[in-house]
Protein backbone atom coordinates (compact mmCIF):
# COMPACT_ATOMS: atom_id res chain seq x y z
CA UNK A 1 0.00 0.00 0.00
CA UNK A 2 1.24 3.46 -0.94
CA UNK A 3 1.79 5.97 1.87
CA UNK A 4 0.72 9.17 1.30
CA UNK A 5 0.99 12.79 2.89
CA UNK A 6 -1.78 15.43 2.54
CA UNK A 7 -0.84 19.23 4.01
CA UNK A 8 -2.40 22.27 3.05
CA UNK A 9 -1.76 25.44 4.65
CA UNK A 10 -2.82 29.05 3.17
CA UNK A 11 -0.14 31.74 4.15
CA UNK A 12 -0.28 35.43 3.67
CA UNK A 13 0.60 35.86 -0.39
CA UNK A 14 -0.05 35.48 -3.42
CA UNK A 15 0.21 31.83 -4.86
CA UNK A 16 3.03 33.56 -7.21
CA UNK A 17 5.03 35.23 -4.22
CA UNK A 18 4.93 31.49 -1.99
CA UNK A 19 5.99 29.98 -5.44
CA UNK A 20 9.07 31.83 -5.76
CA UNK A 21 10.24 31.87 -2.55
CA UNK A 22 10.02 28.29 -1.95
CA UNK A 23 12.22 28.09 -5.11
CA UNK A 24 14.30 31.10 -4.44
CA UNK A 25 17.77 28.81 -2.65
CA UNK A 26 18.61 32.27 -0.10
CA UNK A 27 14.67 32.92 0.87
CA UNK A 28 14.38 29.03 1.08
CA UNK A 29 17.25 28.50 3.50
CA UNK A 30 16.03 32.03 5.66
CA UNK A 31 12.55 30.73 6.39
CA UNK A 32 13.10 27.26 7.19
CA UNK A 33 16.55 28.02 9.01
CA UNK A 34 18.86 25.82 6.63
CA UNK A 35 20.93 25.79 3.54
CA UNK A 36 19.13 24.82 0.53
CA UNK A 37 19.82 24.52 -3.32
CA UNK A 38 17.06 24.65 -5.70
CA UNK A 39 16.20 25.13 -9.45
CA UNK A 40 13.72 25.43 -12.00
CA UNK A 41 15.37 22.96 -14.64
CA UNK A 42 13.94 19.57 -14.80
CA UNK A 43 16.93 16.86 -13.71
CA UNK A 44 18.48 19.48 -11.51
CA UNK A 45 19.11 18.03 -8.12
CA UNK A 46 17.44 20.06 -4.67
CA UNK A 47 18.68 19.66 -1.20
CA UNK A 48 17.34 21.23 1.93
CA UNK A 49 18.70 21.61 5.62
CA UNK A 50 21.97 21.49 4.47
CA UNK A 51 22.05 18.13 2.94
CA UNK A 52 19.65 16.40 5.38
CA UNK A 53 16.92 16.42 2.10
CA UNK A 54 17.65 15.78 -1.09
CA UNK A 55 16.24 14.90 -4.62
CA UNK A 56 16.09 15.92 -8.17
CA UNK A 57 13.47 18.72 -9.88
CA UNK A 58 11.08 16.53 -12.04
CA UNK A 59 8.77 19.51 -13.05
CA UNK A 60 7.80 22.80 -12.52
CA UNK A 61 5.12 24.44 -13.56
CA UNK A 62 5.48 28.36 -12.62
CA UNK A 63 3.98 29.82 -10.81
CA UNK A 64 1.56 27.09 -9.79
CA UNK A 65 3.13 23.06 -9.50
CA UNK A 66 6.65 21.85 -8.16
CA UNK A 67 7.30 17.94 -8.43
CA UNK A 68 10.50 16.52 -6.96
CA UNK A 69 11.67 13.38 -6.22
CA UNK A 70 12.20 13.49 -2.65
CA UNK A 71 14.01 11.53 0.03
CA UNK A 72 15.60 12.14 3.64
CA UNK A 73 18.61 11.33 5.49
CA UNK A 74 16.33 8.60 7.11
CA UNK A 75 15.37 6.90 4.60
CA UNK A 76 17.07 3.44 4.19
CA UNK A 77 19.31 3.41 1.30
CA UNK A 78 16.89 0.20 -0.60
CA UNK A 79 14.24 3.25 0.26
CA UNK A 80 13.01 4.47 -3.34
CA UNK A 81 12.61 8.35 -3.82
CA UNK A 82 9.69 9.83 -2.59
CA UNK A 83 7.57 12.07 -5.10
CA UNK A 84 6.72 15.59 -3.60
CA UNK A 85 4.13 17.26 -5.55
CA UNK A 86 3.42 21.13 -4.07
CA UNK A 87 0.56 23.37 -5.73
CA UNK A 88 -0.32 27.18 -5.50
CA UNK A 89 -3.64 28.30 -5.70
CA UNK A 90 -5.26 31.35 -4.90
CA UNK A 91 -7.56 31.79 -1.16
CA UNK A 92 -9.29 35.15 -0.77
CA UNK A 93 -6.33 37.74 -0.19
CA UNK A 94 -3.75 35.09 0.59
CA UNK A 95 -1.88 31.71 -1.16
CA UNK A 96 -2.78 28.54 -1.11
CA UNK A 97 -0.05 25.37 -0.43
CA UNK A 98 -1.71 21.75 -1.01
CA UNK A 99 1.06 19.05 -0.89
CA UNK A 100 0.36 15.84 -1.74
CA UNK A 101 3.92 13.45 -1.08
CA UNK A 102 4.37 9.99 -2.14
CA UNK A 103 5.71 6.64 -1.01
CA UNK A 104 7.26 7.94 2.32
CA UNK A 105 8.84 4.89 3.68
CA UNK A 106 7.16 4.11 7.04
CA UNK A 107 10.18 3.99 9.20
CA UNK A 108 10.30 8.19 8.39
CA UNK A 109 5.95 8.65 7.39
CA UNK A 110 5.83 10.41 11.11
CA UNK A 111 9.05 12.38 10.91
CA UNK A 112 8.33 13.47 7.22
CA UNK A 113 4.41 14.37 8.14
CA UNK A 114 5.06 16.06 11.37
CA UNK A 115 8.25 18.16 9.42
CA UNK A 116 5.89 19.89 7.01
CA UNK A 117 4.36 21.57 10.15
CA UNK A 118 6.88 21.75 11.85
CA UNK A 119 10.05 22.58 9.82
CA UNK A 120 8.24 24.14 6.80
CA UNK A 121 5.08 25.86 7.26
CA UNK A 122 5.15 27.03 10.63
CA UNK A 123 8.09 28.93 10.05
CA UNK A 124 7.29 30.18 6.79
CA UNK A 125 4.18 31.93 8.63
CA UNK A 126 6.06 33.26 11.35
CA UNK A 127 9.40 34.90 8.57
CA UNK A 128 6.19 36.35 6.68
CA UNK A 129 4.93 37.69 9.67
CA UNK A 130 7.67 39.09 10.41
CA UNK A 131 8.23 40.61 7.04
CA UNK A 132 4.72 42.18 7.26
CA UNK A 133 6.17 44.35 10.52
Amino acid sequence: MRSTIYKTVVLPGSPAELFAMYMDAEIHAAFTGAPASISEEPGSPFEAFGGLLTGTMLQVVKPMLIVQSWRSVNFADEDPDSTLIISFSPEDDDGRIDLIHLDVPENDFQGVSGGWESRYFAPWLTYLQRREK
